[in-house]
């Protein structure tokens, strides 16, 4: 993307966004640029940056001035590359930690301007360092004596808690992206997705969830295939019925661990398996005294692992629980009302009585979505203020509490959730003010017409924030729920959800390109505690479907005189089936063969080589 001839641009590749608030005083702009140009070795990013001419806004009122874009020579992406701990492919085919010292051995790498680093992983390399700006000896930022800072302070975090950082976003490649578009949602195919595209365009986090979605997909047709003559044939054969539970259970558990082989090949192909958790860069939102890390050496704010653990289990854990025993208690209150209604309408079956039994749907759903709203904001103040170092450990205790608490609720809103995720996002992106819907339209010309980089800039700045996976990770919960839990009592749940997961692969595709502006890289392994969560509720299912089981008539009848001994082979049934099911997820490694062996084969050469480099530096003094 460069500069538009119409506009004095940037003698640089503009790669992100920082917009400051209108009325941001110079001298907290002058300071703040400063900081972003500054060497590294005086505590400063040293990136470069550039500020937007301000133009005239549709209407007649100024646009905001203090819009900046962000880039980096190429040399400074190459050490932030290093910084990072990005892994490239090297010229043995196996992927590794790239270094400066060894650029030359990373396939693809021929020097300045080529396509070694993508966009995508330019811009998180520039996010990754305006983030590790930390305050020096300032004590409050310039022209805001209220915005206090010390030593070791997240500038960035800090300008954005005062609301002086409105947004920070990365730009998108409009020729890129209109090629993604073309090859993954804008026209029918039946064809799998791009997900190395997707990757390169918007990281491996998105990338990861668009392949599990796909894959779950996939997986679901022998479930669909089989659970069609279930639903249409007769029942009273109840061995059939029976062999339906037990394919279930395993499906479940090969297809979680399949997964988990397949994610591993897609994360070591983009280089994100190996890369090392322990030595995570602190997330923005941490905070504490400025100390020294044990592992790297650097300094960086250190809190006490103790006062974590008294936050999560002395605070967040009770009110965790607290909410789950609401959200059961507001479940039983929808049931009474859901059989007085039933009731009513068999007492005087009219008009009016049946449309009564209805009520109480409506009125859950809208609860659900109040509270699912009220519990999301306290669980991120929450987590918030348990102050997590890693970004990762953060997002995992988030997932946790939220599907503990809405799991119960959310389950009967799946309808209510696929119309507002489908076209809430857009309905508000059309009734927003007059200039915006002008913006809007002029968004939809942006493959017709080349629009001056200012102009782009300006128009992506008006687009809606995207949040992240959580909530489509939670959808896929909840739909592996329906069918691991209740595809007995309704086979042709597999069918309905494969039906839903299509449309949802375009529809989160449409949003992605279209809707949002572009999100920053997630250079995710796995899809992280989710992973947990499916494995959860397949176990879950193992005592549900025994459960179902034991309870139906056919089943009673061979214990027609004994209840306990029914309980008994019940809960013997159940026990073999998780054994069974424990048994198989051992026996399929999560890692296929070939890549545990490179893997191996890098950690040999690594000591191999310090090996070598101790014996160097022993053999010095004796030289001397």
């Amino acid at each position: 993307m460069e500069p538009s001839s119409g506009w004095d641009g940037p003698t640089f590749q503009p790669l992100v966004v920082l917009e400051l608030a209108s009325n941001t005083p110079q001298e907290a702009v002058a300071w703040l640029l400063s900081r972003i140009r500054d060497g590294q070795q005086n505590g400063g990013a040293e990136l470069l940056v550039e500020q937007l001419s301000p133009g005239a806004a549709d209407g007649g009122e100024k646009d905001n001035p203090n819009l900046f874009v962000v880039g980096a020579s190429w040399q400074r992406l190459l050490c932030g590359a290093e910084d990072c701990g990005l892994f490239k492919e090297y010229s043995d085919g196996s992927m590794r930690g790239f270094t400066c010292a060894n650029q030359h051995r990373f396939k693809g790498f021929t020097g300045a301007g080529d396509d070694f680093l993508s966009m995508a992983e330019c811009q998180y390399i520039i996010k990754h360092q305006l983030e590790a700006l930390r305050a020096k000896d300032e004590t409050h930022v310039p022209g805001y004596s209220q915005a206090k800072l010390y030593p070791g302070k997240s500038i960035i975090r800090r300008l954005q808690s005062k609301g002086i950082l409105v947004q920070m976003f990365p730009l998108h490649d409009k020729e890129e992206l209109k090629r993604l578009s073309f090859s993954w949602y804008r026209t029918v195919r039946l064809s799998l997705q791009p997900l190395d595209a997707i990757r390169r365009y918007f990281g491996e986090g998105q990338a990861l969830y668009f392949g599990f979605l796909e894959y779950f997909t996939i997986a679901l047709l022998p479930m669909a295939v089989l659970g069609v003559p279930y639903y249409l044939f007769d029942w009273e054969n109840y061995d059939k019925y029976v062999l339906f539970a037990v394919f279930n259970l395993v499906w479940c558990t090969v297809l979680l661990e399949v997964w988990k082989r397949y994610s591993a090949t897609l994360a070591y192909c983009w280089g994100t398996l190996s890369r090392k958790k322990a030595f995570e860069e602190p997330r923005p939102g941490f905070h504490g005294v400025l100390g020294l890390n044990p592992v790297t050496g650097r300094k960086e704010p250190v809190f006490p692992s103790v006062s974590r653990q008294l936050r999560i289990y002395l605070v967040s854990l009770p009110f965790v629980l607290l909410c789950l025993y609401l959200s059961l208690y507001v479940m039983m209150i929808y049931f009474q009302l859901e059989g007085w209604a039933l009731s009513v309408y068999d007492e005087d079956p009219t008009l009016w009585t049946e449309v009564l039994t209805y009520i109480p749907s409506i009125v859950y759903a809208v609860v659900i979505e109040a509270v699912n709203l009220l519990y999301r904001y306290a669980a991120e103040f929450l987590t918030e203020w348990e102050n997590h170092r890693r970004e990762s450990s953060y997002q995992n205790h988030l997932v946790l509490k939220v599907l503990v608490s809405l799991a119960t609720l959310l389950i009967t809103s799946q309808v209510l959730n696929q119309l507002m995720e489908a076209f809430l996002p857009y309905w508000l992106q059309r009734r927003r003010n007059k200039k915006m819907i002008r913006k809007v339209l002029r968004r939809r010309a942006i493959e017709e017409k080349e629009l001056p980089l200012a102009e782009q800039v300006r128009l992506e700045a008006d687009m809606s924030t995207y949040l992240g996976t959580f909530d489509d990770y939670l959808e896929l919960f909840l739909l592996f729920g329906y069918v691991s839990l209740f595809s007995c009592i309704y086979p042709l749940a597999a069918v309905l959800v494969v039906l839903n997961n299509i449309t949802e692969v375009y529809s989160d595709a449409f949003k992605m390109c279209k809707l949002f502006k572009r999100p920053f890289a997630d250079p995710a392994g796995s899809i992280g505690v989710w992973q947990l969560a499916f494995e959860t509720i397949s176990v879950i299912a193992v005592v549900t479907n025994c459960a179902l089981i034991g309870m139906s008539p056919q089943v009673k009848a061979y214990f027609p005189e004994s209840a306990t001994q029914l309980i008994l082979w019940t809960v013997a049934v159940e026990h073999l089936l998780l054994g069974f099911k424990f048994i198989l997820a051992f026996l399929i490694p999560d890692v296929p063969k070939h890549i545990r062996v490179k893997l191996a084969q890098i950690e040999f050469e690594s000591l191999e080589a310090l090996k070598k480099k101790k014996i160097l530096e022993a053999s010095k003094p004796d030289a001397e």
